[in-house]
């Protein structure tokens, strides 16, 4: 009889455990719609500097989120939780910076900028 009943925890653990989502790597999110209108009054080179930026802080919170996933896979593999799930990620950043970058990337080109 408690084999069973540890059969059933055991179960129920490991579904849980797979239900539970951990932390998405960046190169795995997608992009948040941007509109590239709103950097069509740019010059080229108001672009280029605004796209540096963008590619630095998506640089910058795509490693973020790439700790917080390598912490969800130690977490879950030690403890059996993603650690995320109570501390929160930085999807919705990496999401937002890669929108940012695929705007002025279209704004350049609209723009016939060089370095697009």
């Amino acid at each position: 009889m408690k084999v069973i009943k540890i059969s059933t925890l055991l179960s129920v653990l490991v579904s849980t455990i797979l239900i539970t989502s951990c932390a998405n790597r960046p190169e795995s999110i997608a992009a948040s719609y941007i509109s590239h209108e709103r950097y069509m009054n740019n010059d080229c080179v108001r672009l280029a500097t605004q796209m540096g930026d963008a590619r630095a802080e998506l640089a910058k919170v795509s490693e973020m989120q790439n700790s917080k996933a390598t912490g969800d896979a130690w977490g879950v593999f030690l403890i059996l939780i993603p650690v995320s799930q109570m501390t929160g990620d930085f999807e919705g950043d990496v999401a937002k910076y890669k929108g940012i970058v695929e705007a002025i990337e279209t704004a350049q080109i609209k723009s016939k900028c060089k370095d697009a």
